[in-house]
């Protein structure tokens, strides 16, 4: 069970925007120390994001807490560059474009969904297939096929 905080302990109110920025407040979290401990300890429940440190710690999350801000091709994988400074292959069928175009796809071994950045989703695009018929990308690695598909 988790640990409720005393009436009197002031919990931080910590964001991530849109870009991956992490805030305490309207203060930007610089410290590369503090930054990494955050991203290591973020957890997703069916309440939301959160911290668990001597209780639980709500996370606010924009969009995603993580964004993918370069993607490549090798050999026949994705491979991802995140804005923690990680870099992993991605699974091609959990790419997936938004009803906004805003193309998404699952990192850290299934834990969280994330944004690709404008130069990613470029760069995304630039590998794919483009089909005039049914107006689709497609990924191609040998004999798969992934088709990009929208989502709602």
């Amino acid at each position: 069970m988790t640990e409720t905080p005393a009436p009197d302990r002031q919990l931080p109110r910590l964001r991530v925007d849109r870009d991956g920025e992490w805030f305490d407040g309207d203060v930007a979290v610089t410290h590369p120390g503090v930054l990494a401990n955050l991203r290591s300890g973020l957890r997703r429940d069916a309440e939301g994001y959160f911290i668990e440190a001597r209780g639980r710690i709500p996370v606010e999350v924009e969009d995603t807490p993580v964004v993918v801000t370069r993607i490549e091709r090798r050999g026949d994988t994705v491979h991802a560059f995140l804005n923690d400074g990680t870099e992993e292959d991605v699974d091609p069928a959990t790419l997936r474009i938004s009803a906004a175009d805003v193309p998404y796809c699952v990192v850290k071994g299934g834990a969280f969904e994330a944004r690709l950045s404008l130069a990613a989703a470029f760069q995304l695009l630039a590998l794919a297939d483009y089909d005039e018929a049914n107006g689709r990308g497609t990924l191609r690695f040998g004999t798969r096929a992934y088709a990009l598909r929208r989502s709602p």
